[in-house]
C-alpha cells in the first residue's frame, strides 16, 4: 500500500496587520482569492494528496461564498486556533489513523506560487528516510545581528538560509512533536520538530517565486511573477 500524502494549508490569520478589509489569503490575485491559487497548484502538482484547509471560523461563510462565485471546489475545512501552532495541531488531529510511511506537508496559504520541483524534492527526501524536509533560498542581503541597545555586528550571510513552505515531515513524527506544549520559539513546523529532537531536516531548493504575501503591494508583485511562470513547474 502506497504512503498517503496530506497537505495542510494554513490560512486562519485574521489579517489585522495586512491593512486590508479582508485577510490577505482572500484578497484578489489574478481575479480570484489568493488561497485558490495556492490550492490549485498543490492539486496540480500533487494530485494524489489529500488537502485540508485551515480557516478562521469567522470566515467559513465568506469562503463558501467565494467558492460559489468562482465555481471552486473547496478542500475539507478545519477550524483554526488562536495561533498558527494551534491551527496546525487542529488539522493534524483531523487526520485519521496513519501509517509510518505517510507524509504531511504544511503550507502557508499566503504563499500561492508553490513550485512542482520543490514539492517533488520534499516528497523524495521523506521517502528516502528523512524525518523532515524544508525548502530554503539563499539570503542575498547583507545581515547584521543586534547586540542590544544601538549596537550590532555583521554576520556571514553564507551561513544563513531563508525558510519557505511547504515543509514536509513523516506524519507520525509531526503529530508526536505537536504533543509538546507550545512555546514562542515554535514559529514554524520545523521548529516544533526541533523541540521534539528531530533537529536536522533536509534542506531542499526553494524558489524565489514562492514568496509570502505580507503587504498589499506584494499582490501586484506576485501577480507579475505568476504571469511570468505560467505553464512552468
Amino acid at each position: 500500500m502506497c504512503a498517503k500524502i496530506y497537505c495542510i494549508v494554513v490560512a486562519a490569520g485574521s489579517g489585522k496587520r495586512f491593512g486590508s478589509p479582508l485577510p490577505k489569503q482572500f484578497c484578489q490575485l489574478g481575479g480570484r482569492p489568493v488561497l485558490m491559487t495556492a490550492i490549485d497548484r498543490l492539486r496540480r502538482f500533487l494530485p494524489e494528496s489529500e488537502i485540508l484547509l485551515v480557516l478562521n471560523r469567522d470566515y467559513f461563510g465568506d469562503w463558501a461564498r467565494m467558492c460559489g462565485e468562482h465555481g471552486f471546489l473547496s478542500p475539507e475545512v478545519i477550524a483554526g486556533g488562536d495561533t498558527r501552532w494551534q491551527s496546525v495541531k487542529n488539522a493534524l488531529c483531523a487526520i485519521g489513523e496513519c501509517s509510518e510511511e505517510d507524509i504531511v506537508m504544511v503550507h502557508d496559504g499566503a504563499r500561492p506560487l508553490v513550485m512542482q520541483s520543490t514539492l517533488e524534492e520534499l516528497v523524495g527526501a521523506i521517502r528516502c528516510g528523512s524525518h523532515g524536509a524544508i525548502p530554503v533560498v539563499d539570503v542575498t542581503d547583507s545581515l547584521r545581528m543586534l547586540d542590544g541597545g544601538c549596537r550590532s555586528h555583521a554576520v556571514d550571510r553564507a551561513c544563513y538560509r531563508a525558510v519557505q513552505t511547504p515543509q514536509a515531515f513523516r506524519l507520525s513524527l509531526l503529530r508526536s512533536a505537536y504533543e509538546l506544549p507550545y512555546t514562542t520559539d515554535m514559529t514554524d513546523d520545523a521548529s516544533v520538530m526541533d523541540a521534539a529532537g528531530y533537529s536536522n531536516p533536509v534542506l531542499v531548493a526553494g524558489h524565489e517565486a514562492t514568496l509570502k504575501i505580507t503587504r498589499p503591494q506584494d499582490l501586484d508583485w506576485v501577480e507579475l511573477i505568476m504571469s511570468s511562470i505560467d505553464g512552468q513547474a
